[in-house]
């Protein structure tokens, strides 16, 4: 009984920081997309000023002001890894359903498919689809969407294939019913929960690789207050003493992924009935 209780208490505990880290994530995006205009401002007589009472973060080599700045890069990080994840978790599920359900030919096309974008390497294809597609921010939104959804769709089509052996689904089958219904009624809901923690997992790689390959020239314009181009930026001036302008950027990217990363980690385990009193 004790041991339940604690269980209950430690899963109360992750929910409590589970929303937490939602509500930040969830200012963040608000808030850098309200002050998008504010950090483009630029203002010469405040250039490359040390942090501050009135500025954190400091000011860059334009004057303009680094926490503004730095939040309205992630909003923009967070806003574009949410439309990438969702994009590569319907991707992924199409994928995996497809392969389970649509016979070995189709297997094997998907499989080899999934293959040849893992055999890849990750960086450089996500960079070649990018500059393929004139980068900026549909470039990197097409290259990402393109090269995330292969573990995730390997996940699914497992959980297909140990489906199509219970014995429900083989009911449905010998009444008739069109792989497509029983794929999109009888299978779609039990994979719903590892399709979620998928895509909330995806989100801190898509959100690394859009600050990488904006950080190489790659992905979104220099114009825009993107984390990746105020990284790329600021390598010029760290040699300088600048420090403050790469440092409370990355620390806020590092910070965003571990906690969508938690949070995926974290929906994982309460969806998992393994887990109930742990």
């Amino acid at each position: 009984m004790t041991e339940i209780k604690r269980g209950w208490n430690r899963r109360k505990t992750m929910v409590v920081l589970m929303a937490f880290s939602m509500i930040f994530l969830a200012s963040v995006a608000i808030l850098g997309h309200i002050f998008r205009e504010e950090a483009m401002v630029t203002d010469f007589s405040r250039k490359n000023l040390a942090p501050c009472l009135q500025y954190p973060f400091g000011t860059d080599f334009m004057g303009r002001d680094m926490l503004i700045r730095t939040i309205a890069g992630l909003s923009m990080s967070i806003r574009l890894g949410l439309l990438t994840a969702f994009i590569s978790a319907v991707i992924a599920c199409v994928m995996g359903l497809a392969a389970a359900v649509l016979g070995k030919f189709a297997d094997g096309l998907i499989l080899g498919l999934i293959d040849l974008v893992m055999g890849i390497p990750h960086i450089l294809l996500l960079i070649l689809i990018s500059f393929a597609m004139g980068k900026g921010f549909i470039g990197v939104v097409i290259g990402i969407s393109l090269t995330h959804w292969t573990s995730l769709a390997r996940l699914i089509r497992g959980e297909v294939l140990q489906l199509k052996e219970s014995q429900y689904i083989r009911i449905a089958e010998k009444l008739g019913i069109s792989k497509g219904k029983i794929a999109v009624k009888h299978m779609l809901p039990h994979i719903a929960p590892q399709l979620l923690v998928g895509l909330i997992l995806m989100f801190p790689h898509a959100i690394l690789h859009e600050a990488s390959i904006t950080f190489l020239g790659f992905g979104l314009s220099p114009e825009q207050p993107a984390i990746g181009v105020i990284l790329s930026e600021s390598m010029k001036y760290l040699a300088m003493g600048k420090w403050w302008l790469a440092l409370f950027p990355g620390l806020l990217l590092v910070l965003t992924v571990l906690l969508f990363h938690y949070i995926g980690e974290t929906l994982g385990r309460l969806t998992d009935p393994g887990h109930a009193h742990r």
